[in-house]
């Protein structure tokens, strides 16, 4: 029998630099709000680690950023790690990636997904394998139905669609028009005014979910690595096994080398 409700999988870029207890949150705030309208069934979550290519300061290789990922969504029992991004030859925008994983859930949802190229037969692969080694955990998704990928993301990332000639206004109507948006507010912030400023936004206004975080959380990245370059502690701002990576890895200390 075929879902009325409209199927999705959360998508979250960034540098994940290192991963925090704070992103995965968003995932759950996320499919909270979805499950919540009785309008979307959320069927899993991908993070999707940035390229080395991105050159942002401090970014440490994806090999530790990609094992980090997966260390700290082993007790995940819907979201995986994607490291098509971080694996291509430089860094990629984010309506491509959003725009590759749709291809990719498209080709595996098709009665004629024989007909896809041999680069997008390659991934359609790979998460059919994933799946299917994951066939007896609960981390499987069913993809027996089409899907949608729609983007998640921090209220900050919304922002930034105003600030000039960071983002194509092509890409801003991929993103939010074709795909839609998630977006994990903090209290007192006003997103709606943001949207409403904005005539591009106001056009897809209905294709942006707007999730405020009640408990406050200022867990950042940076700040992470300010800690533990100062040799401070994080212990229950990380998942344990990433911590233990990063002490084991000797990453982010001030003598760390990062490459």
């Amino acid at each position: 029998m075929t879902s009325l409700k409209n199927r999705v999988i959360l998508l979250s870029c960034g540098s994940f630099n290192p991963i925090t207890n704070m992103h995965l949150r968003l995932f759950e705030l996320a499919r909270d709000f979805l499950h919540g309208t009785d309008r979307f069934e959320v069927v899993g979550g991908i993070v999707s680690p940035v390229n080395d290519g991105y050159k942002k300061k401090d970014l440490i290789c994806a090999k530790h950023r990609c094992e980090m990922v997966n260390l700290a969504l082993t007790d995940s029992q819907w979201i995986k790690l994607d490291c098509w991004e971080c694996d291509q030859e430089g860094w990629t925008p984010t309506a491509k990636v959003l725009e590759h994983h749709q291809s990719v859930l498209d080709a595996i949802t098709s009665s004629s997904n024989i007909h896809i190229n041999k680069r997008l037969r390659l991934d359609v692969d790979n998460l059919n394998a994933a799946n299917s080694n994951n066939s007896t955990s609960s981390r499987s998704w069913d993809l027996s139905q089409p899907v949608h990928i729609m983007l998640l993301c921090g209220g900050d990332l919304l922002e930034s669609f105003s600030v000039p000639d960071l983002w194509l206004e092509t890409d801003i109507s991929k993103i939010v028009g074709k795909h839609g948006l998630v977006v994990i507010t903090r209290k007192g912030s006003n997103p709606e005014k943001f949207i409403y400023e904005s005539d591009l936004l106001t056009k897809f206004k209905n294709n942006i979910h707007i999730v405020t975080e009640w408990i406050t959380n200022e867990i950042s990245s940076t700040s992470i690595r300010r800690a533990l370059r100062r040799g401070n502690s994080v212990k229950y701002l990380l998942p344990d096994p990433v911590l233990q990576y990063i002490k084991e890895e000797g990453l982010y200390a001030s003598n760390a080398n990062e490459s």
